[in-house]
């Protein structure tokens, strides 16, 4: 069995003040787990994984012999943490959040705004293009890092607005979003397609620009859910949660998710949005291939009961925390209170899956269902040194971003 087999791995170029070996416990791999092999990272990048290596005198070297060895996690829907919000529109606020994440184990993460204004959404995007620039010249030692932005809503639809202000829901224009799109910096945009040809306009001209599409918020029906797939939209927002049902006679947006095996689905793994039962439909229709775990965390996270905003400015909405629940006065969810390693244990809970599998959902497939796939959410020759370490009971130790420790506990 390979497992079982000594490989001894050559050395690479000179050594480096950069050059880390990851002495692993149980190494979780893309299709498989090992035991006792090790992780060696130059300059951020995995170049060996294998089971024994030579590294150059002066090698950082981590001992995981007694911990997991997973894929850093990747969350592509996340609003905020620790009583900040993407919204807010400051490096401060993204600061706070990505080093609340990388707590939890997450690496890579996209800010993800809400429906607002244009020039208060312009303001958010600002941000994260500002922090995003200046992370490639300094990264954050103590943090995740920012992917790029998602930008949920504001071309969605008010009969599924969820806790998204419905004042300011609106057709696409592509003045507002080339605009957004030229700062480089968006990754994943979410849109209700049964809102017209401006929306159907919109999911062309965000692949021509390399952002990938979520339907979210949407009251299509099964047809017009099928159509913006075959158009190009590659996934669906915070599945079941926000979008037309499956019924029998009536499969809507649901039935069409489940039933487009090249569809990616987001699934908020809390137990509070989607039922266990219900997380283990969609895994046994999707795979782990497909189902992307994200955590729709608002700014109460990290934070226990209390009175807090959801949104921007003066038209952001009361939301109000007890028991685990973040909803607005009518009772409305208003996004979660989660965080990506509670996710990665729910999602075993809930449908068996294998360690492998649940790793997969919470790094590569949310990585790779916005385009970076070949670089993130893998431990492989050739990633991003982007890895979580955690402890047996899957508690997070160390968190490792681009071959540096950002986050660990003692």
């Amino acid at each position: 069995m390979l497992g079982m087999i000594l490989i001894v791995a050559t050395l690479p170029d000179s050594p480096n003040s950069s050059d880390l070996l990851l002495q692993c416990g149980t190494l979780i791999l893309p299709n498989r787990l090992e035991r006792d092999w090790c992780v060696f990272v130059r300059a951020g990048v995995i170049q060996e994984v294998c089971a024994h290596f030579d590294a150059p005198a002066g090698t950082q070297v981590i001992d995981a012999r007694e911990h997991l060895v997973l894929p850093g996690f990747v969350d592509t829907h996340v609003h905020g943490a620790m009583d900040a919000d993407t919204m807010d529109a400051t490096s401060e606020a993204l600061h706070t959040m990505a080093r609340f994440f990388a707590r939890h184990g997450v690496t890579g993460f996209l800010p993800t705004t809400m429906t607002a204004t244009s020039t208060q959404i312009d303001k958010a995007i600002d941000a994260v293009q500002q922090v995003h620039t200046a992370q490639k010249n300094k990264p954050w030692s103590d943090a995740a890092s920012i992917l790029g932005v998602h930008i949920e809503g504001p071309y969605v639809n008010p009969k599924q607005r969820g806790a998204q202000p419905a004042q300011f829901m609106r057709l696409a224009d592509p003045t507002e979003y080339c605009r957004w799109f030229d700062t480089g910096v968006v990754r994943l945009i979410t849109l209700a397609p049964e809102m017209g040809d401006a929306n159907h306009q919109l999911i062309r001209d965000s692949l021509e620009h390399g952002v990938a599409v979520a339907i979210g918020h949407t009251d299509a029906s099964y047809e017009q859910a099928r159509q913006a797939f075959a158009l190009g939209a590659n996934q669906a927002t915070h599945t079941f949660n926000a979008m037309r049902q499956l019924q029998q006679r009536a499969p809507g947006v649901v039935g069409a998710v489940l039933n487009n095996p090249a569809v990616f689905a987001q699934l908020i793994c809390d137990n509070v949005h989607v039922h266990p039962a219900t997380m283990q439909i969609l895994y046994k229709c999707k795979g782990a291939g497909h189902v992307a775990l994200i955590t729709d965390a608002m700014e109460a996270t990290g934070m226990g009961d209390g009175d807090f905003k959801l949104g921007a400015g003066a038209a952001a909405d009361d939301v109000f925390v007890r028991g685990g629940k973040a909803q607005l006065s009518d009772g409305t969810l208003a996004g979660s209170l989660a965080t990506m390693d509670l996710c990665l244990c729910n999602i075993i809970a809930a449908t068996g899956c294998s360690l492998v599998e649940a790793a997969q959902m919470a790094a590569h497939t949310p990585a790779a269902s916005i385009g970076l796939g070949a670089r993130k959410g893998c431990i492989k020759a050739g990633y991003d040194a982007d890895i979580a370490i955690l402890t047996p009971q899957l508690e997070v130790q160390r968190t490792i971003v681009a071959g540096q420790t950002v986050f660990q506990t003692g």
